[in-house]
């Protein structure tokens, strides 16, 4: 594996397993290669300044280059080489399956999409209709490089990565508002999608005891990482209602619904994890 890709950056993919040291050297380059894949598709998307026209086609080019890749030709646009090489070397070694890596294009694309005309989720199921493009992919690849194919682990996967994306637009809400992107379910409030974040790492956890190895490990962490940020979030906007109620109250505005109208552009500080929550996470990863 080249030296660039075994020692990329990846500290702006969220929840994305990228070669640690609990990842069997044998699937690290095709790791890495996926990785690489959903980080420029997603820099695309999301970084510079390039107007939505701009990044709609340059994706449009390049879910070209993946199809290219997928059909075993070699690529065309040199902006793209190293990437779909080292993706289409994955793809022959362990015969990654082609749909997830189509729905993370997919999902990247509606998010230049909606971000360009402020478009809001209606409900909760067009934002996990979202979510199962945007994160589920990548737990399935995972899955399918550890062998793992049954229905009940795909679906524990699907909650897990699902709730892990709920979690992480919980988090930088704040930013995301600012960029003028929205993920809060317009017949929701954020409590509710607080609780059913939780809920859904509740149902995906029993995963951790069906995958093998050191991969069960890192799926712990990723799952008690997850519930440690869900915790802390809970906790400024429990923080956050309560303050909001007060002042409703003092207001003579006491009914429920103006201050879950709130909701819509409340703003929360993104959660600190500190060294003494690192060491929480692994007790409670020995006790899963």
């Amino acid at each position: 594996m080249p030296a660039a890709i075994e020692q990329a950056s990846i500290d702006h993919y969220e929840n994305f397993p990228v070669a640690s040291w609990l990842c069997p050297a044998r699937l690290r380059p095709a790791v890495v290669a996926i990785y690489h894949f959903a980080r420029t598709a997603d820099d695309l998307a999301d970084e510079g300044d390039a107007t939505t026209e701009q990044r709609l086609e340059d994706l449009h080019q390049y879910r070209a280059e993946l199809d290219l890749c997928l059909n075993g030709q070699a690529p065309k646009d040199t902006r793209w080489v190293q990437v779909f090489a080292n993706l289409q070397s994955a793809v022959r070694m362990f015969d990654l399956p082609a749909q997830p890596l189509r729905d993370l294009l997919s999902a990247f694309e509606q998010d230049v999409s909606y971000t360009s005309v402020g478009h809001r989720y209606r409900d909760r199921d067009a934002l996990m209709d979202y979510c199962r493009r945007s994160a589920n992919p990548v737990g399935r690849l995972m899955l399918h490089l550890y062998g793992v194919s049954d229905a009940q682990s795909l679906a524990q996967s699907d909650a897990i990565c699902s709730a892990l994306q709920l979690i992480n637009f919980w988090q930088d809400r704040t930013r995301d508002l600012e960029w003028g992107r929205d993920y809060l379910p317009q017949d929701s409030s954020l409590g509710a999608e607080l609780q059913f974040a939780r809920a859904l790492i509740a149902q995906g956890a029993p995963l951790v005891h069906r995958v093998p190895g050191r991969a069960g490990w890192e799926l712990r962490a990723m799952v008690q990482g997850g519930l440690c940020v869900l915790g802390k979030v809970d906790a400024l906007y429990a923080a956050e209602m309560a303050l909001l109620s007060k002042k409703a109250q003092t207001s003579q505005q006491t009914d429920a619904w103006h201050v879950n109208a709130n909701d819509a552009s409340l703003k929360l500080p993104r959660p600190v994890i500190t060294k003494w929550d690192m060491a929480g996470i692994a007790w409670k990863c020995l006790w899963m």
